[in-house]
């Protein structure tokens, strides 16, 4: 059997046996030995026990998506080859002790190959060099090197004792042999092609992309509550704090949070909060305070499957109304969806701009498959990315409210010239005085709404694939950018183009001339109502003839795409 350029490996086990060891040094193994790489996770809620996986696609060329196919399959435990069983074809070969292989998955006609890492495990470290002896077995089997290998397993375990990282050194030497074996004696051949370029690039997951963004947006305060799966830009904001000037707090809750973040941005800082689901759902009066007191804030909003705590470690785009709707009374906002990791930089950055420039809350909309994702990106440009600031220095007889034709009012800080900076989240006036004057309430409702007029110079147009003499238009949003592209490439199908958005609101002025094209709109959405899709109608008046949805906690693959162009077309 011979795979070429693209193997699509997954492992699957309980939590606590190393699956996030395996993903990381894979990845990185991959990127060192000049392989393209895209790894996505997949797990349950619980510490231990359980059944998560990890898919690992190692290429010759760049991928960044999500497949349903399994080339390799190794189950570190019975459950998980029950649990995939509907995935593995006559195909996929499965690499597995023999104890995790039921009877009758052995003699099922399926391509089993018996290995003993459990052997290897507890002769090299007492059966704790588990993961490590798997690492090294793949490594050995798609070809890369040994050395690279070893000098990754030593510094990934340089905490530990001496004796402990000799014995991870031995796991990995006899994995990496047997690995080895199984394609120099058996009938397995792997053909990868490597590129000394991608040795060079930058290895990312979607959280480290938002947080780098961040940071080039001159983010220098951040205040959590933690929540799956937002918690680990908290994390990763915190590891860089005293390297950025950037203060992290770990709030009590979300709305100690969001009232801390309104009060850096009063004072003169840039300020970000990250949560998910039923955290935002705290932060809605304080967000509403912001679009009163038109204090500029950044939400980056980690979405997961409600309603409640629904399942708090997967994944789906079903908060879109929530940011849209959230808070009460009318104040405008933006909100950003980045389809890949380059943009989520650009966008996380941006966010700051134009959190300062219209003085609006900003949402940053990801979701547990972005956010845990990872592949190696190209490096980004770094001056690019601009963080503008638009504060003024106050005069004697400054207004913080004063009408504008924009809707923008000059924004000054306390302490920075000589007027007085007043704030009310009651109806005020152009100087900050409560009033409950009815013309002067009417003036405010409508200064603070004509700032989304200016939006259409600002605004991020959205990204067609595909050529321009489209017959079929596919529409989607976030991070199912990357998933269709592919799909669109692999079918081979004529005639269909892609529109993604990553600016879900305001809705680009760009849209309908892109829908007026098609003769058929099909809308992709990870959720179960198609909000975005509704969004668009609204807006257009345009209709969409058909809906991909998807909602069981997963994201879409390539194959569930592929399938349902293919079903799109003999309709």
């Amino acid at each position: 059997m011979v795979i070429k350029d693209d193997v699509a490996i997954v492992i699957s086990g309980e939590a606590g046996q190393g699956l996030q060891t395996m993903e990381k040094l894979l990845s990185r193994m991959a990127k060192l030995n000049g392989f393209h790489v895209f790894t996505a996770s997949e797990f349950m809620s619980r510490i231990r026990g359980g059944n998560n996986s990890s898919l690992i696609r190692i290429s010759s060329n760049r991928v960044n998506a999500a497949v349903s196919r399994m080339d390799i399959f190794i189950p570190l435990n019975p459950d998980a080859i029950a649990r995939f069983t509907g995935r593995i074809t006559r195909e996929t070969i499965v690499f597995a002790d023999t104890a995790n292989i039921e009877p009758e998955y052995r003699s099922s006609g399926f391509r089993v190959r018996g290995m003993p890492y459990a052997d290897i495990s507890r002769e090299c470290g007492g059966g704790k060099c588990l993961n490590i002896v798997i690492t090294g077995f793949l490594c050995g089997l798609l070809g890369m090197s040994e050395e690279i290998l070893l000098d990754e397993v030593r510094k990934r375990l340089g905490k530990l004792d001496e004796e402990s990282v000799q014995k991870n050194i031995a796991a990995a030497k006899q994995g990496f042999a047997a690995g080895r074996k199984e394609t120099i004696d058996g009938d397995l051949r792997i053909s990868l092609k490597s590129s000394d370029a991608v040795k060079n690039e930058l290895l990312m997951d979607g959280t480290s992309a938002v947080g780098i963004g961040a940071l080039a947006g001159g983010c220098n305060f951040m205040a959590s509550y933690p929540m799956s799966p937002s918690s680990n830009l908290l994390v990763f904001m915190a590891e860089k704090a005293a390297d950025f000037e950037l203060a992290v707090e770990q709030a009590e809750d979300e709305i100690g949070a969001v009232n801390m973040a309104c009060g850096s941005w009063y004072a003169g800082g840039r300020a970000m909060v990250t949560t998910s689901g039923g955290g935002f759902s705290l932060m809605t009066e304080g967000l509403s305070l912001a679009g009163c007191t038109e204090t500029p804030l950044v939400i980056h909003l980690a979405q997961r499957p409600g309603p409640a705590t629904g399942l708090p470690t997967r994944t789906e785009q079903g908060d879109l109304n929530l940011a849209l709707y959230a808070g009460h009374g009318d104040f405008p906002r933006i909100l950003y969806a980045p389809g890949d990791f380059a943009e989520a930089v650009d966008l996380s950055c941006r966010a700051f701009t134009m959190a300062d420039k219209y003085q609006v809350p900003v949402f940053l909309l990801t979701d547990q498959y972005f956010l845990d994702s990872s592949y190696n990106v190209e490096n980004i440009d770094r001056g690019a990315l601009t963080a503008e600031r638009h504060m003024v220095k106050t005069e004697a007889d400054y207004k913080r409210y004063r009408i504008t034709g924009s809707g923008i009012s000059p924004r000054g800080i306390p302490g920075w010239g000589e007027g007085i900076v007043r704030l009310d989240s009651d109806e005020h006036t152009e100087d900050g005085f409560i009033t409950e004057d009815f013309a002067v309430r009417k003036s405010m409702v409508e200064k603070r709404l004509r700032k989304l007029d200016g939006l259409g110079d600002d605004g991020v147009p959205p990204r067609l694939i595909g050529g321009s003499d489209y017959r079929v238009l596919l529409v989607g949003w976030g991070s199912t950018y990357a998933i269709v592209r592919e799909a669109l490439r692999v079918s081979g199908a004529t005639g269909i183009s892609f529109l993604h958005f990553s600016q879900v609101h305001p809705i680009p002025p760009q849209t309908a001339g892109y829908l007026s094209k098609a003769k058929k709109l099909i809308m992709i959405e990870n959720n179960a109502t198609g909000q975005f899709g509704r969004l668009i109608e609204a807006s257009t008046g345009f209709r969409f003839a058909k809906w991909i949805l998807k909602y069981e906690g997963q994201q879409f693959t390539v194959e569930d795409i592929v399938n349902a162009l293919s079903d799109a077309e003999k309709s």
